[in-house]
Parts: structure tokens; sequence; C-alpha cells
């Protein structure tokens, strides 16, 4: 029983990776996707939040990873269909990026309000000095 709570859903590793293996096979035979929230209902749990919690379990750390890695797997492959869109979504979920980072080098000066507000007044006064 957890501690200070209800008992856990999934009793050990084994039974965890079972019901992990079980639900990805079913997928496989279905011809359904793979999704995150059917591997967490097909272990018994109610939210994302759960599967989170058994990972801080450090007996369940590595098998949480995996299945997380194998659903995230599902969607990489998805990347190849005619709408990527979906699953480039979802792996942001799973902490992908598409930004860019870009070094840049050489110095890059960065004018301020006050800067700007500055040059146009100097330019006043030379076009000033410029027509007398």
């Amino acid at each position: 029983m957890a501690k200070g709570g209800r008992p856990r859903k999934i009793k050990s590793v084994r039974q965890f990776e079972e019901r992990a293996e079980a639900y990805f096979r079913e997928c496989e035979a279905r011809e359904e996707p793979v999704l995150l929230t059917g591997l967490i209902l097909a272990l018994g749990l109610s939210s994302r939040s759960a599967l989170d919690e058994y990972a801080q379990r450090p007996e369940f750390l590595n098998s949480v990873k995996k299945a997380k890695l194998r659903v995230e797997m599902e969607y990489e492959k998805a990347l190849h269909s005619r709408n990527p869109s979906g699953p480039i979504f979802a792996l942001k979920n799973f902490g992908w990026t598409d930004k860019q980072d870009v070094e840049v080098s050489g110095g890059v000066k960065v004018k301020t309000l006050a800067d700007l507000m500055m040059e146009a007044a100097n330019r006043r006064k030379e076009k000033k000095s410029v027509g007398a």
C-alpha cells in the first residue's frame, strides 16, 4: 500500500511491463495508433500525472521511460505521413522542438528608444546648422 493513500494500481515492475506490452500488441493487432492516453488507460491509471508518479519510484523509472519512448517512437514514425502536423504537436509535448539556435558573431548593437531619440535630435541640429 502506498504511504498514506490508496493501494497502488500496479503492484510490480513486471505487472507494469506486462500491461504496457499487452497494450502495444493490441494496437498492432487492431492496426490502431499507439497513444500515450491509451497506454495510461491500459495500465489502469486515470491521468498522465499518475504515470509520472510511477516514474518517481526508482524501481519503475526505466519501465516508464521505455513505455513513453515507445509511444514517442510511434509519433515519430507518423511524421512520414501525408499530414504530420498532429504528430509534430504530440512530439512537442514530449519535449521536441522545432526552433533553431543561431549563433551570431560580431557585435550586435541594440538601440534603445532613448538612443533613437538622441540620433533624431542630432540630425535636426545638423540640418539647422547646414541651413543657417
